[in-house]
């Protein structure tokens, strides 16, 4: 999984870089390569590459924060249906005991899974808890219901099993689906060249300097940000809330059901 925060670093160093190696070179260009013509020819064509970074990173932004979106919706599905199945089992009756407390540790489980204290430690595709999911619909598989009306319920709770099951690939594949590294390589390609052009006409002095650096400091942390929203659990310190609407959707009701269900065990 990529780090944003690393990523983001890199790209500001290799910003900054741009910016001063263009402001060295103006030191040591003879004085006819620095003439207005040359500049209003740079200024042109920086300004096509400024055009198409904008457009570029917009598109990131928007992209990233779709996927953010979608992939809190679907944790926030998940946990509806948890909740939902462990109704209809409980509406079935005593016999669903075993089960419900399957799902009570499935719910547990799923939540350390996606929300651990560490949240380089997310983990889509744990084997124990799928396991646990289909130690769950073998119990509901082993319920003989009596009448219609439980035939119904066992129904349903079989349904929303297996949504629950699907949405665990449709996470994984929501995550898995990342702006290449080549493409964002190409991207701080263009910005390192607007800033390299930035450098070479600009006054050598303190305020240039701090200029330069903040702005490769806002233009990195607009890449790191796409990459954060893109991995949509907030694991670097920076931007750790990131995975608020899914803690909120997902982790604090899961818990909840688990705390119920520990109590009626007892």
């Amino acid at each position: 999984m990529q780090n944003p925060l690393i990523i983001g670093f890199i790209a500001f160093l290799i910003l900054s870089a741009g910016a001063f190696a263009g402001w060295t070179i103006r030191q040591r260009l003879p004085a006819h390569h620095l003439t207005d013509d040359t500049k209003n020819l740079v200024s042109v064509s920086m300004a096509v590459v400024a055009t198409v970074s904008a457009l570029v990173l917009g598109l990131l932004i928007s992209n990233a924060n779709t996927s953010f979106r979608a992939l809190g919706g679907e944790v926030t599905t998940l946990s509806a249906q948890i909740l939902r199945l462990d109704n209809i089992l409980r509406r079935y009756g005593p016999d669903t005991y075993q089960a419900r407390e399957t799902l009570r540790q499935y719910a547990e489980q799923k939540t350390a899974d996606l929300f651990p204290d560490d949240g380089a430690d997310v983990r889509l595709d744990n084997p124990s808890t799928y396991e646990l999911l289909q130690r769950l619909e073998d119990s509901v598989l082993e319920l003989r219901p009596a009448n219609p009306r439980d035939q119904w319920w066992l129904d349903q709770a079989m349904t929303l099993a297996g949504k629950i099951g699907d949405s665990r690939w449709l996470l994984i594949q929501q995550v898995a689906q990342g702006t290449p590294k080549t493409f964002l390589a190409l991207v701080v390609f263009w910005l390192t060249l607007l800033f390299a052009s930035f450098g070479l006409f600009a006054p050598r002095n303190l305020i240039s300097a701090v200029t330069l650096t903040l702005c490769a400091l806002a233009v990195a942390g607009a890449l790191g940000m796409i990459l954060t929203l893109e991995d949509g659990w907030g694991t670097d310190a920076y931007l750790a809330t990131a995975d608020a609407p899914g803690r909120k959707g997902f982790g604090n009701p899961i818990k909840r059901h688990g705390r119920v269900r520990s109590k009626q065990a007892k």
